[in-house]
């Protein structure tokens, strides 16, 4: 994919991957960058670091958001040809709680996934009309093997993953290069819930995984595993079983750990 004189919508820009992304992308000479985030705060702040990129209020999971940011987006820019679904929340979520309502249950599902697939639903028709485009889809090293103390989210990135399948499979005729990015655990604030349950010195640092997913788009490489989530994708197909009751075991021997130390 040519990322020069190209125009890339990024969700959830405001901070970890995203913000990363926008830092490595701008030297490449995209001719726009814009970026989305649910927090006005943090775009102004972003805004005022990256002064030659645009920023839109945005939550995606609300369809009326989506479908607003569409109009003002092709209204703006209709040079749009890349879309990054980077968007996502991460829950540490004990599912015997009965504080968790049927609303809050479901939250990365209806931004990790949901709001996913309706950004590529609504984005769709106008990027079939341009002459070259791409969308990449950020899902996760822990959509080919969950990760036991976030139930919710491995099931919404595993969504993403077979999701991103089928779109590739169904557009393989058309202008549109499908790319997915599963990042592993890198060091962004989206692992602090489990501060001292997983040894987070194994964590890649954000931008070098945001520099192998870069080269990967330009390559237009369809599934990008940077570090630790090539061997995930392994480990879940020789051994899934045994893979996630080592990864069980360890979690629960960290627990228990912390609860002796308080």
């Amino acid at each position: 994919m040519d990322i020069k004189n190209s125009t890339i919508l990024i969700t959830g820009g405001t901070n970890g991957i995203g913000l990363e992304m926008v830092k490595q992308l701008l030297p490449l000479g995209p001719s726009d960058i814009i970026v989305t985030g649910r927090d006005a705060r943090k775009l102004m702040k972003v805004k005022s670091q990256f002064p030659l990129i645009h920023t839109f209020q945005s939550d995606v999971s609300k369809p009326e958001d989506i479908r607003e940011l569409y109009t003002l987006v092709t209204q703006q820019f209709p040079n749009l040809n890349i879309i990054i679904n980077n968007a996502g929340i991460m829950r540490n979520l004990d599912l015997r709680d009965q504080g968790l309502n049927l609303t809050d249950i479901t939250s990365e599902i209806d931004i990790n996934l949901s709001g996913t697939i309706q950004m590529v639903h609504q984005f769709l028709p106008y990027l079939l009309n341009r002459p070259s485009a791409a969308v990449v889809n950020v899902s996760s090293g822990l959509a080919f093997l969950p990760f036991p103390l976030s139930p919710v989210y491995s099931a919404a990135k595993a969504g993403i993953h077979a999701y991103t399948q089928i779109l590739r499979l169904q557009l393989r005729d058309t202008n549109i290069k499908i790319i997915e990015l599963a990042p592993p655990a890198t060091d962004t604030s989206l692992g602090d819930p489990f501060e001292g349950l997983v040894d987070s010195s194994i964590n890649m640092k954000t931008d070098k995984m945001v520099s192998v997913a870069i080269k990967g788009i330009m390559k237009d490489t369809s599934e990008i595993k940077p570090g630790l989530s090539k061997l995930l994708k392994i480990m879940s197909r020789i051994a899934p079983d045994t893979a996630l009751k080592m990864v069980d075991s360890t979690i629960r021997k960290a627990t228990e750990k912390l609860k002796n130390e308080r």
